[in-house]
């Protein structure tokens, strides 16, 4: 039998009132009781009705994060990161993955739109027409936004991310240490702020040492183990780097295994630097130096922002800008001279 919010009011010894305002984040309770309802809908399994609640306008208590591929490890920890933090928050989350497809995209935020949802969290860049006019139609209904890991805010929100440039600074310091200055970069479809930034660090840290940056190392990718596996393979049967640094763990692990197929060995004979710092550095063969995004607290500041947003409490939007740190392992080298 279905539990009802009459079993949790009985099991935690307070009115159903009190559980609906824990349920719509209204009135004053306090933290003491607000968290011993939360705790007994949880051992109860008790979901609300949130299309119920939709219908007559009030909180849902539901947050929707739109990433662009929840495949890539570096997504699916950011999601795990927000979902524990909105958990205990009292929020349920979402997961919409556009699979950069601007079409998914718009589909998602008119269904967004439909479920009342209380906020949203962006980790993806907003290109097209379509996407932008069903995003200002859900603005128009003041649904706090919010974005992670992209610093292109196309309306009032909060912001969230790593300094791209930084990072890309680090990587390409970290090369150059080891005496490579033949050095390739592995990077997306040049749509995100992230790479944009990171490459700006790249040619800065270049330009620092005195180095000049070959344009035709600079390799687009579709952002996919399978896009980068391949541009990795034309660029080590055309050319000859000494060291990549590819933008994430997955363009970097692909770049490993163009280079396995090819008889070339890492680092012996060339260097690879990631970034991120996902699962994936640490299963790699060998080990993935990268640069690591702080990925838990981006995920649990992004939250707290938007729960502050859709609570009322702040009406000025913030932008946190977090530092990267460079890991290294075994995928880098000195340069055999």
């Amino acid at each position: 039998m279905k539990t009802t919010i009459y079993d949790v009011a009985r099991a935690a010894g307070v009115s159903i009132t009190t559980v609906s305002r824990v349920i719509n984040n209204t009135g004053r309770i306090s933290g003491k009781t607000r968290q011993k309802v939360m705790n007994v809908m949880k051992e109860m399994a008790y979901t609300p009705n949130v299309h119920a609640a939709a219908l007559t306008g009030k909180r849902t208590n539901m947050i929707a994060l739109v990433a662009p591929d929840i495949s890539n490890p570096f997504y699916g920890e950011l999601a795990k990161s927000i979902e524990e933090r909105a958990d205990e928050l009292g929020f349920q989350m979402m997961i919409c993955s556009t699979d950069y497809d601007p079409k998914k995209e718009t589909k998602y935020f008119s269904v967004l739109k439909q479920k009342k949802v209380d906020g949203i969290i962006f980790a993806t860049g907003i290109e097209n027409h379509g996407s932008m006019s069903a995003l200002e139609e859900i603005a128009s209904e003041q649904i706090p936004l919010a974005m992670i890991s992209q610093d292109k805010p196309l309306l009032p929100m909060d912001i969230v991310v790593m300094d791209d440039v930084r990072g890309g600074y680090e990587a390409a310091k970290h090369l150059l240490s080891l005496g490579h200055t033949n050095i390739a970069c592995i990077v997306g479809d040049g749509s995100t702020t992230g790479e944009k930034n990171r490459i700006k660090g790249f040619r800065q840290a270049m330009e620092e040492a005195g180095v000049p940056v070959d344009e035709s190392l600079i390799i687009p990718t579709r952002f996919s183990l399978e896009s980068g596996k391949e541009e990795a393979g034309k660029l080590l049967d055309r050319n000859a780097p000494t060291a990549i640094f590819a933008f994430n763990d997955v363009l970097a692990c692909a770049a490993i295994q163009a280079a396995r197929i090819r008889g070339i060995k890492v680092p012996d004979d060339l260097s690879i630097i990631g970034f991120d710092n996902t699962i994936l550095a640490e299963m790699a063969a060998p080990p993935l130096t990268t640069v690591a995004q702080p990925i838990k607290d981006m995920g649990r500041s992004v939250i707290e922002l938007l729960a502050e947003a859709i609570e009322g409490k702040r009406k000025t939007k913030q932008k946190i800008v977090l530092p990267p740190e460079l890991v290294v392992r075994l995928s880098t080298a000195p340069l055999k001279t």
